[in-house]
């Protein structure tokens, strides 16, 4: 099969970065893993990484690219993988590295190729607690804790950037708490940020790890959810509607506060950009409210 991409994807990330076909040849390689290795694109590229050219072994010496390449493995079973190996630089001298291998996979779920991200863990170890806070900061949104806006925006390019280039398909959710400001004016404001948090814990507690929940601003929420077709989307937006209908917050011994939500949902493809795609979510959401509240309104 022959696997199209952009070669402007992800070219200047600090890690090593690349991606092999099912015949495990070399179509993509980062600007990164020239860094890392001293190999240029042009000595790498339709190459095939069972040629052993970074040599990569194990602390016990046992050369993984001839027997136990993760990468490999990943291609034939589709499990992600991490791994601590030491690859051998073109100058001939050992780097440690941490390797994750990813699969890809085409609209009939069958894998057509893998990707591998590789991290120089020789700078990795000196910044890691430096930048661990700075990172929070940049990406979790600190009332309720899951990823904010930023988080999202970085997160929603890459999922295009990968729908463009394998023509995968996934979905978002645009979601709003209903009559929210009633809760602010009745019960206070600090009872409405427990209610953002229950919201905001309810929907990252029943989503997949490969998904994503981020507030978008006030009371709304967005989601990036990994789905095939409509059909899933609407089943995964009507049991998030459900499960937050059936959470609460104790005001008091005799007294709980419930909220509803009213969803907005779409599948993403190709030929989206983030503005159309949003917008998309955000008139099936508001169509949503317009027609009673506590609904979900899911469309292509």
């Amino acid at each position: 099969m022959d696997i199209k991409y952009d070669e402007n994807i992800i070219p200047h990330l600090f890690e090593g970065v690349y991606v092999v076909d099912q015949n495990r040849k070399i179509i993509f390689w980062n600007e990164g893993s020239e860094r890392i290795t001293g190999y240029s694109k042009e000595e790498v590229t339709n190459s095939y990484c069972h040629q052993n050219l970074l040599q990569h072994v194990d602390e016990n010496g046992k050369q993984l690219c001839l027997s136990g390449c993760p990468l490999h493995k990943t291609l034939q079973d589709g499990i992600i993988r991490q791994a601590h190996v030491f690859l051998k630089h073109k100058d001939g001298y050992r780097i440690p590295v941490m390797v994750k291998t990813i699969p890809i996979y085409d609209q009939d779920n069958k894998i057509v190729a893998a990707i591998e991200v590789f991290t120089d863990e020789r700078f990795q170890k000196q910044i890691y607690q430096e930048n661990i806070e700075l990172k929070d900061i940049l990406r979790i949104d600190p009332l309720t804790q899951v990823a904010n806006r930023n988080c999202f925006d970085f997160e929603m390019t890459k999922r295009l950037e990968a729908a463009k280039l394998f023509s995968n398909t996934f979905g978002i959710l645009m979601i709003d708490i209903d009559r929210f400001k009633n809760v602010n004016d009745t019960y206070g404001h600090l009872v409405g940020d427990e209610i953002l948090k229950i919201v905001a814990h309810t929907l990252t507690s029943n989503v997949k790890k490969t998904d994503l929940v981020s507030r978008w601003g006030g009371e709304e929420f967005i989601a990036i959810v990994d789905v095939l077709n409509i059909e899933d989307l609407e089943i995964i937006a009507e049991r998030l509607r459900l499960l937050v209908q059936a959470s609460s917050y104790q005001l008091d011994e005799d007294n709980m506060v419930n909220v509803t939500i009213s969803i907005g949902g779409t599948l993403v493809t190709k030929n989206d950009t983030i503005k159309t795609a949003i917008k998309r979510a955000d008139d099936n959401m508001y169509h949503a409210k317009q027609n009673g509240r506590n609904q979900s309104k899911i469309s292509t």
